[in-house]
């Protein structure tokens, strides 16, 4: 079965501060789609975050870039295998330079937390209990 992709595509004030924030959660950058102008940031086998300069990012749209430490376009959530791993990338990124945001949510089967990046861009955390999602 085919497996969709998706690259997520994000404008950032400094791409050395990026990357070194993104190489400290533990992801991976891609050199064969990286140079000066951008990084593509392995999240998974089916996630990558391409990590832009602002004037490189301008390159793909006409319209103006939102400065996301102000604005909010998108929330970006990532799956985790436990409460432990939310905690733990969520802890990870706080110590490389991005800061908590939002409340920690604790439903019992689903538990998440959230971060905001450098740049302001805000990836929630989330682990939902299998047994939930199956019954």
């Amino acid at each position: 079965m085919y497996q969709q992709m998706i690259f997520v595509n994000l404008a950032v004030n400094n791409l050395d501060a990026s990357k070194k924030f993104f190489t400290e959660l533990g992801y991976a950058l891609n050199p064969q789609f990286s140079d000066e102008h951008c990084a593509s940031v392995v999240i998974s086998d089916t996630i990558v975050a391409m990590i832009m300069t602002k004037q490189r990012y301008a390159d793909f749209t006409k319209k103006e870039i939102a400065d996301s430490t102000k604005t909010s376009e998108v929330l970006l959530c990532l799956s985790a295998e436990s409460r432990e791993k939310v905690d733990e990338l969520v802890d990870k990124a706080i110590a490389a330079g991005g800061s908590a945001t939002g409340e920690t949510q604790d439903h019992g089967f689903m538990y998440g937390r959230a971060f905001d990046d450098p740049d302001g861009h805000t990836w929630e955390v989330m682990w939902m209990d299998p047994a939930a999602v199956q019954g």
